[in-house]
């Protein structure tokens, strides 16, 4: 069985330096212009037989607004950041440098109360590998970037540590190809030859 799912980091709700953990503001003006301006290329994937979001207020309207109809997935929540939810990073480093420090070093670590760095991998692994889906299947979820970056973790098979080396930027897109527990990273784009 070989599905293949893509999936679409939402559009900003806040600059990057706002950014917040577990942040569950709606879409800000540069967001809904972003998605005005990325919907050419990103309206096409729409054709996918299964198409879903996170539950934010943010990947909903991304979905929306893409004319996905998306279905919410609960499992597709960001990183459940105990205490420091609603905080930024800067905000927390000043109260509680130790504990950030061990967060950063420590996958198994939740130092919040939350859920640590690598359960979060595994719960969107856990996702990506139960995905009701024939061969041939195409997928499309617009998840938060942090979402997209415990995926590509997963699929690779890669150290828990590497999630923190890879950048998501808003409206980008990246693809799985595979099976449970089998998944292959496909770059597309690029000229033909």
């Amino acid at each position: 069985m070989q599905v293949r799912v893509t999936l679409i980091a939402t559009a900003r709700s806040s600059s990057l330096l706002a950014e917040r953990f577990d942040d569950d503001r709606p879409l800000d003006q540069a967001g809904w212009y972003e998605v005005q301006v990325a919907a050419h290329a990103l309206v096409p994937l729409g054709v996918a037989e299964l198409r879903y979001c996170s539950p934010t207020p943010r990947s909903r309207a991304t979905g929306t607004a893409l004319g996905f109809a998306p279905l919410v997935q609960p499992a597709l929540s960001d990183c459940d950041m105990g205490r420091w939810r609603g905080c930024t990073l800067a905000e927390v480093t000043v109260h509680e440098p130790d504990a950030v420090d061990l967060w950063l070093g420590d996958p198994r670590a939740a130092p919040h109360g939350g859920e640590s760095l690598l359960a979060f991998i595994s719960r969107i692994g856990h996702w990506l590998d139960t995905r009701p889906a024939e061969d041939g299947v195409r997928i499309v979820a617009v998840a938060e970037p942090t979402v997209v970056r415990a995926a590509l973790v997963y699929a690779l098979k890669a150290a828990p540590t590497t999630y923190w080396s890879i950048d998501v930027l808003p409206l980008s897109t990246v693809t799985l190809t595979g099976s449970p527990g089998r998944w292959s990273l496909r770059l597309d784009g690029g000229p033909s030859m």
